[in-house]
């Protein structure tokens, strides 16, 4: 019987072929000061959504007893035999603070698919 030998073959061109250096990602990785910016960037809108958000959950529900207090009428009404102010501090407060909490997820998650769009994009 004759023997063969293996052969390994390896292709050469897979081996050295990379991807294109991907200059935001690096600057990320290195934290370079573009990295820093685009984070600090991030940062910044991230935080800004929170405050806009903070500022809407401040208003909407502090108004509510400044409203009762302002106009006791108001708070006199009853809806299904239940007062208003109870109405809306009790029951309906949590759906609001609810969609509040899915706006913010949502819009956040937005801002961070934003940035992962910059690092990404071709230069």
């Amino acid at each position: 019987m004759t023997e063969k030998r293996r052969t390994r073959v390896v292709l050469g061109e897979v081996a050295t072929r990379r991807r294109p250096a991907d200059r935001a990602r690096a600057d990320l990785a290195e934290q370079t000061p573009l990295g820093e910016a685009l984070v600090r960037g991030l940062v910044r809108a991230q935080l800004a959504l929170a405050l806009r958000l903070a500022l809407v959950v401040v208003t909407g529900l502090g108004a509510l007893p400044l409203l009762f207090a302002v106009a006791p009428a108001v708070g006199q009404i009853k809806i299904f035999g239940v007062s208003l102010p109870w109405l809306l501090l009790g029951v309906l407060a949590f759906p609001f603070l609810f969609c509040v909490g899915w706006a913010y997820v949502h819009w956040a998650e937005r801002n961070e698919q934003d940035f992962i769009a910059v690092t990404r994009r071709p230069e």
